[in-house]
């Protein structure tokens, strides 16, 4: 009676070590496929956690249309990423511009300065420290606090011959 309640309650491969050593791997590689499963829902938002879980439709029809429907929320967030995209590049287009034109009015502005200083530096008298435009410049510090460059005063020197 033993021996027949063993083969039908454990049949007859319940005495088979290969058979328990195959159920426990079986069991060993669905455990870790269930836990990469719950780790991956984990890490997962919302709308993209549909696509890890697996769905049982009752047709292909159903099937077709949770897809579709998927596949428009993930077009959706497609266009919108393109117009963000757009919008940066549009806004850094008309920075670009406006810092070329600030860099080209200064430019100008240099310029002007530059001739300026060319037209009068002849008329300066040669005993002026400014006649040699130069050694001001070396002599010249730029002030932090205030912004602005500190120029040497200009001094004439006078020389009298004996």
């Amino acid at each position: 009676l033993q021996m027949l309640e063993q083969q039908v309650v454990g049949g007859e491969q319940a005495k088979n070590k290969d058979l328990k050593e195959k159920h426990k791997r079986r069991k060993k590689y669905a455990d870790e496929r269930r836990m990469q499963l719950v780790s991956a829902l984990q890490q997962s938002d919302e709308d993209s956690s549909e696509w890890v879980l697996l769905h049982v439709y009752d047709s292909i029809q159903d099937e077709v249309r949770a897809k579709s429907k998927l596949l428009e929320k993930m077009q959706e967030k497609l266009r919108a990423a393109e117009t963000e995209i757009k919008d940066l590049q549009s806004e850094f287009e008309l920075e670009k511009i406006d810092y070329l034109s600030t860099i080209r009015r200064l430019e100008r502005d240099l310029l002007l300065s530059h001739q300026l200083l060319e037209q009068v530096q002849p008329l300066l008298r040669r005993d002026c420290n400014y006649s040699n435009l130069q050694k001001i410049k070396r002599q010249s510090v730029w002030d932090e606090e205030s912004g602005r460059w500190k120029i040497p005063e200009p001094i004439i020197q006078k020389t009298r011959l004996p």
